[in-house]
């Protein structure tokens, strides 16, 4: 009955959705950036969509409401499309799926299956026969919740998920574990006022299948959910115990997934607003590399750094002529700016030219070309 469009199959360190596979925690992260303006346009299909799921709950006549019911649930799903994590739904199967069971017969037959379920007089043999009119009410029910659900998820789970990203200095499932406990400790109860923590509305089964693009079967863990909240939530938090959490880029701000105790702090994908079309992670570098050249450490400012220490001390025995050791600390100072902004010239040539004997030879020279020029 139109189970896998909230089921996800769990094995080790990666979750399956829709014949897809993802590194465990991935839907869970890219929720976190659904715009506030998408939910928004999600919201204006889902309180179509809610009428209909109203009245066909109540077992009225729904037939009028069909057009723009089915409208709104294409509308939706157009969105969705363009919408990770819900892109990575088999977005044609559902697109044809709505195309054949919103209709009002189906309505009809839903409450039919309903009152026939409700007082057991529905044979286990009919079944098959309302299997559009039970997907019908599915579609419905997910997408008249859907931006509700989303909004929720977002909510509580923003917070979270900031804590985690400032968990710089153990992301490992150990790590991300003893956080959780101090996020979540012992004596919480998700009883009270914290029904988005509560496991009620998802059941667990175990299944042996061949996971996509392998040969093998594998035993994984398949949980089913009834809302897309749940869902994701509890992707995030297996990905917790594996040590894979979010962490929001410092470049364009979006949440991605770390999945190593590596300090990444850029993202993979386009840099907002660059000409060049660079990644975060491309522009992230770059900036770390002027930062690396900012620091007093930096190899080519120890070398320069060196090197006056060296010219003072000889000026100050005696051995060096002032006039000519001013004139090397010039050269050495545009040698080193030189090698900061040209790497080839670092690596290459800027070492020998900033020898003592190299930079004495080289300012001499320059003195004697300016005597010539005024004499």
């Amino acid at each position: 009955m139109n189970q896998e469009l909230m089921t996800l199959d769990f094995w080790q360190d990666t979750v399956i959705y829709e014949g897809k596979t993802f590194p465990v925690g991935t839907l869970a992260c890219d929720a976190l950036n659904v715009p506030a303006d998408t939910i928004t346009k999600m919201n204006e299909q889902c309180e179509k969509i809610n009428l209909l799921l109203g009245m066909l709950n109540a077992g009225q006549d729904t037939s009028a409401l069909f057009p723009m019911a089915k409208e709104a649930a294409l509308t939706m799903l157009e969105i969705l499309s363009k919408t990770p994590p819900f892109s990575y739904m088999d977005i044609p199967k559902h697109r044809e799926r709505i195309e054949r069971v919103f209709t009002a017969d189906n309505a009809l037959k839903y409450v039919e299956f309903a009152i026939k379920a409700v007082t057991n007089s529905l044979p286990f043999e009919e079944v098959p026969k309302y299997a559009d009119a039970v997907m019908l009410q599915r579609y419905t029910a997910v997408c008249g919740h859907l931006a509700y659900s989303l909004e929720e998820y977002q909510k509580a789970m923003l917070d979270f998920a900031e804590q985690s990203d400032g968990n710089e200095a153990d992301r490992t499932a150990e790590g991300f574990a003893k956080m959780f406990g101090t996020y979540f400790p012992p004596e919480f109860s998700i009883t009270e006022g914290n029904a988005w923590m509560s496991t009620l509305n998802n059941s667990v089964q175990y299944v042996s299948v061949i996971r996509p693009g392998e040969k093998v079967a594998k035993l994984v863990k398949r949980m089913h959910y009834v809302s897309f909240v749940g869902m994701f939530r509890s992707d995030l938090f297996e990905g917790l115990c594996v040590g894979h959490a979010p962490k929001k880029c410092k470049i364009c701000g979006k949440w991605f997934l770390t999945t190593n105790a590596r300090h990444t702090k850029y993202c993979g994908g386009y840099a907002p607003g660059d000409k060049l079309h660079r990644t975060c992670r491309q522009i992230g570098n770059l900036k770390g590399r002027e930062q690396r050249e900012l620091a007093d450490d930096h190899p080519v400012k120890q070398i320069y750094e060196k090197r006056l220490n060296t010219i003072n001390r000889y000026v100050k025995r005696g051995t060096l002529d002032a006039d000519l050791a001013e004139v090397m600390k010039k050269l050495a100072k545009d040698k080193m700016l030189r090698a900061l902004s040209n790497v080839a010239y670092a690596k290459g040539a800027y070492e020998k030219e900033m020898d003592q004997a190299a930079l004495k030879k080289e300012a001499s020279a320059k003195i004697y070309k300016e005597r010539v020029k005024h004499e």
